[in-house]
């Protein structure tokens, strides 16, 4: 039986939406890879809200969530059809209590990276927030109860970085980072690999590398959940092992 793949993607700067470089190149070749989905779920690390939200709007907003950029970048609209009846389904996927939210909008850490995988913007897109006083295992658990999407054509898309850290961000380091950030992108790298997921969920344990990789967990809980939808038989690629500035990592991961 077909599985739609999963996704993760490490989206980086909101420039990277009206840039042509390595990053996006890699993001429109996994288009080349997998089947065209039928409607995509993004998990973005900018909705972060109290409590599980999921959008049900026919056509939800694109909303600019930064500040200072060029004026291309706000005249960028993602104007993709939503799927209200799919959101309804993942309501009642979810066992943890959720509630239908249209406040936000498709934000940039899911449009920058699908202006450049999915341009026509045909596909129906909406997101599903993270819930910011949940623990990482009920994360873990939304993952395994919308693997079932996968069977239905459906891309789960995750979308944040492993290691983000822009208090210490060092313009000095385009293209570097600093030994802690790529020792803990190492480190998820190889679990990944060896799918030791008890270790991923249990990152604090590395102590202060954890500390620093992830001051705040946003940009690194979509992970989880796309971690959480992959099975034993799917092949994991990965693609954009880099860091920026010193504190960001754009490692994504690709499961099929």
């Amino acid at each position: 039986m077909f599985r739609m793949p999963v996704l993760f993607v490490g989206h980086g700067s909101p420039m990277n939406a009206i840039e042509d470089n390595d990053y996006t190149r890699s993001w429109k070749k996994i288009t080349e890879r997998i089947p065209k989905p039928k409607a995509i779920v993004s998990v973005s690390a900018h909705w972060y809200t109290r409590g599980t939200k999921i959008m049900d709007e026919e056509n939800p907003r694109t909303i600019y969530d930064m500040y200072g950029f060029p004026q291309g970048l706000y005249e960028i609209t993602y104007n993709a059809p939503g799927s209200p009846s799919l959101a309804e389904r993942i309501r009642e996927l979810i066992s943890k209590e959720t509630t239908f939210d249209n406040s936000w909008g498709i934000d940039h850490g899911t449009w920058s990276v699908l202006v450049h995988m999915y341009p026509k913007r045909d596909i129906p897109v909406f997101q599903v927030s993270i819930d910011a006083y949940a623990p990482i295992e009920v994360h873990y658990q939304i993952g395994q109860e919308l693997k079932a999407l996968r069977e239905e054509g459906v891309l789960l898309f995750g979308t944040g970085n492993i290691v983000h850290n822009l208090r210490l961000v060092d313009w000095h380091q385009a293209n570097k980072g600093f030994d802690w950030a790529y020792e803990f992108d190492d480190f998820i790298f190889q679990n990944i690999i060896n799918r030791n997921h008890k270790n991923i969920l249990n990152y604090k344990d590395l102590g202060d590398i954890a500390k620093l990789a992830v001051p705040t967990p946003d940009h690194f809980y979509p992970l989880i959940y796309i971690l959480a939808a992959t099975d034993e038989e799917d092949k994991v690629s990965v693609f954009n092992k880099s860091c920026e500035l010193g504190s960001l990592t754009m490692t994504g991961y690709l499961w099929e």
